[in-house]
């Protein structure tokens, strides 16, 4: 546990950015932030300094991502398909299987150091999908979270059509966090036919753009997003 709780989150948008280029960039803060913490336990505490928190938000182009649980086969294209989709593929090191990311769908790749807030890697997961929920409220639209299955979901009472808005994956080591959410805002769900999202091939996804017949701004959602975040995380976005 640090000496020093800094609740201080630096929040940082990417923009339009390629997958490799911002998955290089988080692995960067966090490497710096472990290191950090491994230096601290080391000193003396009056030599301790505070470990750093990060938001950022970043639109992807087109990209599937699978996640160290996934099975390829929930990837229906081949390589040419992937090249006549404009599409690229990634295995990758976060919990889950299958996703999608691309232009309108907003992700969000916190890197905090849990133990600047609850080291509790369930409560973290809960608190990311209560803050799009929360978003979700503001728009009129009732979401909440299916039982055995990551994420946020539209219908998760009745499950008449449950529909998954929201793909959730993360990664921690010594309490710091990386990967995040993926929220479908204007989304091109089309993408979504050529994969089993996260697996499940009997439940449909969808956007706020889906849900509500009109592109919302994206600046507006992210907003929200990060407001919700802040509370709940009781942290100091600067």
């Amino acid at each position: 546990m640090n000496e020093i709780i800094n609740k201080k989150t630096e929040f940082r948008d990417l923009g339009l950015m390629d997958y490799q280029k911002a998955w290089d960039y988080q692995e960067e803060l966090f490497a710096e932030t472990v290191a950090l913490k491994i230096q601290n336990r080391k000193n003396a505490l009056s030599e301790q300094k505070s470990t750093p928190n990060y938001l950022l938000f970043v639109e992807h182009p087109h990209v599937y991502t699978l996640g160290k649980s996934g099975k390829l086969e929930n990837l229906l294209l081949d390589e040419e398909g992937l090249k006549e989709n404009e599409a690229q593929f990634y295995k990758i090191n976060r919990g889950g299987d299958i996703t999608y990311h691309g232009p309108g769908q907003l992700v969000g790749y916190p890197i905090l150091d849990l133990d600047n807030f609850f080291t509790d890697i369930h409560k973290y997961l809960r608190f990311l999908e209560e803050s799009i929920i929360l978003t979700l409220g503001e728009y009129g639209i009732t979401a909440g979270r299916i039982e055995g299955l990551t994420g946020v979901w539209l219908d998760h009472i009745q499950q008449n059509n449950p529909r998954k808005i929201c793909a959730m994956g993360v990664k921690s080591s010594r309490w710091v966090t990386m990967h995040g959410f993926a929220f479908n805002v204007n989304s091109d769900l089309s993408y979504f036919g050529h994969i089993i999202p996260c697996g499940i091939d009997d439940k449909a996804v969808t956007s706020l753009e889906a849900e509500l017949g009109q592109k919302i701004p994206l600046e507006e959602v992210k907003s929200k997003v990060k407001k919700h975040l802040e509370t709940l995380f009781e942290m100091e976005i600067i």
